[in-house]
């Protein structure tokens, strides 16, 4: 499962994949989801959580997509408004945050060539 566009709609990211499904995922959710060792620290071998610093302190940059950029055939790195880059994405991650609490993606199947996942998967 790999994304075949990305776009930036509003304060949504739009990404259709190569099954033609789509997801469509609210920036600030998709921000407040990072992974990385700063935003969610970081667990030892023996379970405990450690964190990197404070939390993060989030201001209005920090909910806009600057760029992304392709990370192998797995995954996708974010970069923030805010300068924030360290958070990768894998495409798994992606599609499970764009489904529905039930586990559908609410835009599987989606035969609509109108909307917007109409971009590159790089910005250009």
């Amino acid at each position: 499962m790999r994304p075949t566009r990305m776009e930036i709609v509003g304060s949504f990211l739009a990404i259709r994949w190569d099954d033609g499904g789509e997801s469509i995922l609210g920036l600030e959710e998709l921000r407040r989801n990072c992974q990385c060792a700063r935003c969610a620290g970081e667990v030892d071998v023996t379970g405990r959580l450690h964190r990197m610093g404070p939390p993060p302190v989030y201001t209005p940059a920090s909910f806009e997509l600057a760029h992304w950029e392709p990370m192998g055939n797995y995954a996708v790195q974010l970069r923030w408004g805010d300068g924030h880059d360290t958070g990768i994405f894998p495409f798994e991650r992606l599609r499970a945050l764009g489904q529905d609490d039930d586990g559908a993606d609410p835009n599987a199947g989606s035969n609509s060539t109108d909307g917007p996942a109409g971009a590159s998967p790089t910005p250009e």
